[in-house]
């Protein structure tokens, strides 16, 4: 077995994985459950859990070296760590859109975009879970709801911060700054890659015929014109032939 063969067989499952864990633990929050059905959602939860480490330690035991694998894939390790960060597994389901699959930058341009828009999503609706777990039965809360879980969501990334919804616990507000980091890495990498896009399409529609001429291409163009005359007769506007000699 092979790293190589391991990602193929587990690319699906995790993918699987990674949507069983949302969806379990968005019934779990959302609905406020109780009883069978809490135990229920949790044990999906721990299943994937124990999928991600599963494939954690298949994946380092088969890397060579292992030290350098393993501080290339700290996110994995992350992942099985922080449940929240699982979801953004997901992600990699981006990567079998052929529409992407452009010239070299703008499919790198586009697959960034996604991500970006994705891991944003992601992030919101992950951390409007979180948030209101952690809020929703804390004295003087004001984050009771999911709607106002969400709200507060995607004011918080965005660094606007109304301040109508504020977290009242220490979860909560390590929820908020990991956000707001979080959302301030998105926004910026998709504006880079939105003011590449422009700078490109700017270049290629740029029309050569006005533009000036530099001092070098002038020298240059010089050089050649007196080339040229050398070439065609003698400096000064002779004409005649070079491989016959002027007349006296």
């Amino acid at each position: 077995m092979t790293l190589d063969r391991w990602h193929q067989l587990t690319y699906w499952p995790l993918i699987a994985a990674s949507l069983a864990f949302i969806v379990a633990y968005s019934w779990q929050v959302i609905a406020d459950l109780g009883g069978t059905g809490f135990s229920l959602a949790r044990a999906v939860m721990i299943m994937t859990w124990i999928v991600f480490a599963v494939d954690y330690l298949v994946q380092l035991s088969l890397a060579r070296p292992r030290g350098t694998w393993f501080r290339r894939h700290l996110f994995d390790l992350c992942v099985v760590v922080i449940p929240a960060l699982r979801p953004l597994r997901l992600l990699k389901a981006l990567t079998v859109l052929h529409v992407l699959q452009r010239t070299a930058g703008a499919a790198l341009r586009a697959r960034i975009a996604v991500y970006g828009a994705g891991a944003a999503l992601t992030l919101i609706w992950v951390a409007a879970l979180t948030v209101l777990e952690a809020e929703r039965d804390a004295p003087d809360a004001n984050i009771t709801s999911f709607g106002d879980a969400l709200w507060w969501a995607f004011v918080t990334i965005t660094t606007v911060g109304y301040g109508d919804y504020t977290p009242v616990t220490a979860w909560g507000r390590v929820i908020a700054v990991l956000l707001m980091t979080g959302g301030i890495a998105v926004v910026g990498v998709v504006s880079a890659t939105f003011a590449s896009w422009v700078l490109e399409k700017a270049a290629a529609g740029a029309d050569d015929a006005g533009e000036p001429a530099t001092r070098g291409q002038i020298r240059a163009l010089a050089a050649q014109i007196d080339d040229i005359a050398v070439r065609l007769g003698r400096p000064g506007g002779d004409a005649s032939s070079p491989d016959q000699p002027p007349n006296p």
